[in-house]
């Protein structure tokens, strides 16, 4: 295994480098977090008014976490299932979250041409094998609670349908479960593209910024009094920006920032790739360009065709570091790599000897209740979003719809989707969270095991079940 680093960054070609900020600033809207959720912000903004002043703030560079390194998966998945949404929110209020993020998928696409991204984008659905008879009644659970919804427009293949999709030499899948809302695509390419035509728009764009903290406007008592008060502002180790309103789209990062140290934790999913396979292998095992696929286990595996026929296969497995720690050597876990490689020769048996030519990982924001959320405090000027439990590549687009519309007080449904204004509680003191985190991963691979094993639901499974969304 060759071991060379992020695909997407390999394949996505030069990296435009953007200077630190050169001292104070005054904007209308500072963004923290040069990802998705901030690039994505930035770009509505400037939809919703043309003339505002952005500047968003990177520690690293643009696209440095999970917006430049996840499974390029555009799905219309959240965090929290329809069935959990529901319990929560009230039926439409679910009913809504779900036509949104189905329509987000198409505009993804229609955002990227808009500012003349090119980033692989092709919209093929997932495919969701089911490779035992535990896995397939989750399947037909999935397609029944889709119909009865009537929003998600799940199919269920049996099993003819899917050795018609070349697979009968393969998964040995009972069948599978088809959501035609999935698009593959190439994210650092999309976040380069995106960068790109925000800085040809006026937005400020500065990396290697360190920020150190941030504060809020005016009291509640000096709004209530009719003054302007002290603006928000962003300390950073290069200068202090002021402005209006304040983004905070740090994800897993905002682990590493004390005042929101315990708001989100950071979990790692790793990745492989493989070289490029011809055509006819592409056939025999029948993933179309365009299409993602999994299946039904627990401890989540997912991939795609690339553009250029690489297998890319991602999964979880790695564990979570004491007092949420993150580092780049934790990216690299060849435990890991190799369980990957040996689960996607598990899936297609059939596959000729192949290399794996990239190997990389980085943290997800997992909230403590696994909900995602979206939010803006006009009497502090402080809105965040984040806490996308590794769904984020399309849902950070919604984020930054929403908070444009909120920051710039634009009446719309996105502001009353049942994600704005979500409170998840903060994560345990350790050492209890570094003991149900990594305890909670070895029960999703025990629970695979286990159904694997028997054919049954895992109880396992079922008592974790609530405590992750579903």
């Amino acid at each position: 295994m060759r071991e060379t680093g992020s695909l997407w960054a390999a394949t996505a070609g030069e990296r435009a480098s953007h200077d630190p900020l050169p001292g104070d600033r005054d904007v209308d809207v500072a963004i923290v977090g040069g990802g998705l959720t901030g690039l994505w912000t930035a770009w509505y903004l400037l939809q919703r008014d043309p003339g505002i002043r952005v500047a968003v703030l990177e520690r690293e560079h643009l696209g440095f976490g999970a917006s430049g390194r996840n499974g390029g998966w555009c799905s219309a998945l959240f965090p929290q299932s329809a069935n959990a949404l529901e319990r929560r929110h009230g039926r439409d209020a679910a009913l809504r979250m779900r036509r949104a993020m189905i329509d987000t998928v198409d505009e993804v696409a229609r955002a990227g041409a808009s500012a003349g991204a090119d980033f692989d984008y092709a919209k093929g659905g997932t495919v969701l094998y089911a490779r035992n008879a535990a896995q397939l009644r989750a399947a037909r659970s999935d397609v029944a609670d889709a119909a009865g919804y009537g929003v998600d427009a799940l199919e269920l293949w049996g099993p003819e349908r899917v050795r018609a999709a070349g697979t009968r030499r393969g998964t040995a899948a009972l069948g599978a479960a088809f959501d035609p809302d999935c698009a593959r695509l190439h994210p650092a390419k999309l976040v380069r593209g995106l960068a790109a035509a925000l800085g040809a728009r006026g937005v400020q764009l500065y990396e290697r910024t360190n920020v150190l903290s941030w504060a809020p406007g005016p009291s509640t008592r000096s709004a209530r009094a009719g003054g302007r008060g002290v603006r928000p502002s962003v300390l950073t180790d290069r200068g202090t920006v002021t402005a209006d309103a304040v983004v905070i789209a740090t994800e897993a990062y905002g682990a590493a920032i004390r005042r929101t140290h315990r708001r989100v934790l950071p979990m790692y999913s790793l990745m492989i790739a493989t070289e490029p396979l011809p055509d006819a292998v592409w056939d025999e095992i029948g993933i179309a360009h365009g299409q993602t696929f999994a299946d039904y286990r627990h401890l989540i595996v997912y991939g795609q065709r690339t553009a250029d026929n690489r297998f890319a296969f991602g999964g979880r497995g790695a564990p979570y570091h004491f007092g949420s720690r993150i580092s780049p050597a934790y990216d690299r876990v060849p435990r890991v790599f190799r369980h990957l490689a040996a689960t996607l020769r598990e899936l297609f048996p059939q596959l000729p000897d192949l290399a794996v030519t990239h190997a990389w990982g980085g943290p997800l924001g997992i909230p403590r209740d696994w909900h995602a959320h979206v939010a803006y405090d006009p009497v502090s000027g402080i809105a965040s979003a984040g806490g996308y439990v590794g769904d984020g590549l399309s849902t950070t687009n919604l984020a930054g719809r929403t908070l444009a519309d909120l920051v710039t007080g634009t009446a719309s449904e996105l502001t009353t989707l049942p994600w704005v204004g979500h409170r998840s509680p903060d994560w345990e003191v350790e050492p209890l969270r570094w003991l149900a985190t990594n305890a909670g991963t070895l029960a999703m691979d025990l629970a695979d095991r286990e159904e694997a094993l028997t054919g049954c639901p895992s109880l396992i499974a079922r008592l974790v079940g609530p405590l992750t969304g579903h």
